[in-house]
């Protein structure tokens, strides 16, 4: 299990990107220096609670959201879009031989 700083650092990054702020975007929204934002995202300051409640309203998120690991849905989906694609290649791959196997047989019938 990941220790919650650890969490905290990439939750930050990952939900300040996807909100597409720069640090000094977000440092001006929550009234700290981007220097700080920075700070807080290598893990070299921990914000105190009321901090932490301003970041999570400029994200648009709740408190908790920055310190609960999150998965990536989009690998996720492209995993399961990959395991699709190769199921369904394998199938076709399978009714092709068995439909080619049976054309052959019905051939090699016509011609005893």
């Amino acid at each position: 299990m990941k220790r919650l700083g650890t969490i905290f650092i990439k939750n930050l990054k990952e939900y300040r990107k996807k909100c597409g702020f720069t640090q000094a975007q977000l440092a001006e929204k929550v009234k700290v220096t981007p220097h700080y934002i920075g700070m807080l995202e290598m893990g070299r300051n921990f914000p105190a609670t009321d901090l932490i409640e301003r970041i999570a309203k400029a994200l648009n998120i709740e408190m908790y959201e920055l310190f609960v690991e999150t998965h990536s849905p989009t690998k996720e989906l492209e995993k399961l879009r990959h395991d699709i694609m190769e199921e369904i290649k394998k199938t076709i791959t399978e009714t092709v031989i068995q439909t080619v196997r049976e054309a052959f047989e019905e051939e090699r019938k016509k011609q005893k």
